[in-house]
């Protein structure tokens, strides 16, 4: 039987926890607050983030990170991508050796333009070959409602991907291992930027053909970045790339997507997140995604206007214009 901490006790943490439990695992929950953890193991639900989710037995939850990774044969982390460093550098030091720690965050660190798994070696010490990236369209509440799903787990030693495979491979979860690491993690962080962009577009007014333009522009802005760092083209034509942005771009289970509609009503960002007690992984993102794309020479302007009307450099309602308006170009440019 694989044991497994899991760190994050928010919506995906939470419902991966349930995931790897229906896989034959058993499952340690770390949770960031006491009171999280205690209520988990007394009800086996976690009512803050998937009250919907009755936890299979083999979850338990702990606020202790040597509770949580004592005998682990895996570790996921399931944090908000920004914390990222913060949190290895308090608990890091508690990940076991040798063993596979799995990245389920999407997003780019801001000052810095790495990705997750390059935090998790500088932070942590994890070699690369240990690191390991599951990306995918899998939003949490319909994987918590055990839908089909798929998802991609990538590392540079296939050996470690297969392995963590095996461990969350359900009748509802089906996993395909790949080793390009690059193009798993750019799909999945920039996907959330363009999410916002369509959101804004929905929240305007605008339809389906907007929208369509959005995604389909927006996946020719992470190809273009994606060549820059050597990342697989066939990657972002997958589970990992169209697959992920796809459902982010259109489901109202995406929270970038129900932002980024509030944001095209006219709300500011701070607004937002004072109804929703909520801000989207993309919010944060936008500046780190434009911001590596500028050290590549690579062209993002959608993601370059959500990040104009995030810092409130432009209304919401001139970012149609400004990207209408730019010159004409041929298409695969």
């Amino acid at each position: 039987m694989t044991r497994t901490a899991v760190f994050g006790s928010g919506s995906w943490g939470t419902a991966f926890a349930a995931v790897l439990a229906d896989a034959g695992g058993e499952v340690v929950l770390h949770a960031r607050r006491p009171e999280v953890a205690e209520a988990i193991n007394a009800d086996h639900v976690n009512a803050a983030y998937l009250p919907e989710l009755a936890l299979p037995d083999a979850v338990s939850a702990t606020h202790d990170p040597a509770t949580a990774t004592a005998g682990a044969d895996l570790v996921v982390l399931a944090i908000p991508s920004q914390t990222l460093r913060t949190n290895l550098e308090e608990w890091g030091r508690h990940l076991p050796a040798g063993v596979p720690v799995v990245s389920l965050m999407k997003g780019i660190e801001l000052g810095t333009g790495r990705r997750m798994s390059e935090v998790i070696q500088e932070a942590a010490g994890v070699p690369r070959d240990q690191v390991v990236v599951l990306s995918g369209p899998n939003l949490s509440h319909e994987i918590a409602a055990r839908q089909p799903a798929a998802a991609v787990v990538a590392c540079s030693d296939l050996g470690a991907a297969e392995q963590v495979a095996a461990a969350c491979a359900t009748s509802y979860f089906r996993p395909y291992t790949q080793t390009d690491v690059i193009g798993a993690e750019l799909g999945g962080a920039v996907k959330n930027v363009i999410a916002l962009a369509v959101g804004m577009a929905e929240g305007l007014g605008y339809g389906d053909n907007t929208k369509a333009t959005i995604i389909t522009r927006g996946l020719a802005e992470t190809a273009r970045l994606g060549a820059a760092l050597g990342a697989d083209a066939a990657t972002l034509m997958g589970l990992a790339g169209v697959g992920d942005l796809i459902a982010t771009c259109m489901s109202p289970l995406s929270r970038n997507h129900a932002f980024g509609v509030n944001l095209g009503k006219g709300l500011s960002v701070e607004e937002v997140v004072a109804i929703t007690s909520q801000t989207a992984e993309g919010v944060k993102s936008c500046r780190s995604v434009v911001d590596l794309a500028a050290t590549q020479g690579v062209d993002m302007p959608i993601c370059a206007g959500v990040r104009a009307v995030v810092e409130h450099a432009i209304d919401v309602r001139e970012l149609g214009d400004h990207l209408m308006s730019r010159p004409h170009k041929h298409e695969r440019h």
